[in-house]
């Protein structure tokens, strides 16, 4: 009885601020030099016979595409690129005070390292960070496997069974994990706010989060170059560039320190 007391006497600060979910996608990438991959001028649109590189099937029958995905892994601009001022301002709102969640499309990681805990992003489609073994499930570092990549072997093994190891990201042909989907879905119900940002809210089951977030009663702003299927649902539509327009938003959302 005295700890429920308690618990009225002194409710938690944060539970009273309105909770922000982030929807990422490609076009907050584009400023760290990371190409949005389904665009106009995207990879798979330039050269389709790049899709089979990420195809799960594919990959796991054909020696030869798993040497050439682990060659384009070593090339990969995702290593090289740092948090731009898009990422840092969200990481910033999230240092306010104020309740944030990422829910990103993206595998390069930036939130991340833009300083956003670990635990309040969900990565939808992976991580290009780290590699899983196919058979054991095993997952290790890709910059150890790049490493034996480039030691000469063309494609590395599992070092715990001897399985094919792949990028540990969601292929073609892939699954996405249930349990980040199903806690993505729950971020979305409870947000109050719900910022989609440079996704084109066409590939599901992620762009269907924006418009759960709408229908449980979030405020839904949209920060995309190109329309997007739900900007009729939008509080307000953004179409200036990510990288002036999200830190001047998020700035207005942020609580005092």
């Amino acid at each position: 009885m005295t700890g429920t007391d308690a618990s009225h006497d002194h409710p938690a600060p944060a539970s009273r601020r309105p909770l922000v979910a982030i929807l990422s996608g490609a076009g907050i990438s584009t400023d760290s030099g990371i190409p949005d991959y389904r665009g106009p001028n995207g990879l798979w649109r330039r050269d389709p016979e790049a899709e089979k590189l990420v195809t799960y099937d594919v990959y796991m029958s054909d020696p030869e595409i798993r040497r050439r995905s682990w060659r384009m892994r070593q090339e990969s601009p995702a290593f090289r690129a740092k948090p731009n001022a898009a990422h840092e301002a969200v990481a910033r709102l999230e240092r306010s005070g104020t309740p944030v969640r990422v829910i990103t499309q993206n595998v390069d990681g930036l939130h991340q390292l833009a300083g956003m805990p670990e635990r309040k992003v969900l990565e939808l489609h992976g991580t290009v960070r780290a590699v899983v073994c196919t058979r054991c499930h095993a997952r290790s570092s890709m910059r150890r496997a790049l490493a034996r990549v480039a030691a000469g072997e063309p494609d590395p093994p599992c070092l715990t069974c001897g399985g094919i190891l792949k990028s540990a990201t969601v292929m073609f042909g892939e699954r996405l994990d249930p349990q980040v989907l199903g806690t993505a879905l729950g971020v979305a119900k409870a947000a109050q706010v719900f910022l989609a940002v440079g996704t084109t809210l066409q590939v599901q089951p992620a762009a269907s989060l924006a418009g759960v977030a709408a229908e449980h009663g979030a405020r839904l702003i949209i920060v995309n170059a190109e329309p997007t299927p739900y900007d009729e649902l939008a509080a307000e539509v953004i179409r200036e560039p990510i990288g002036s327009a999200l830190p001047r938003l998020l700035a207005g959302l942020a609580e005092p320190a």
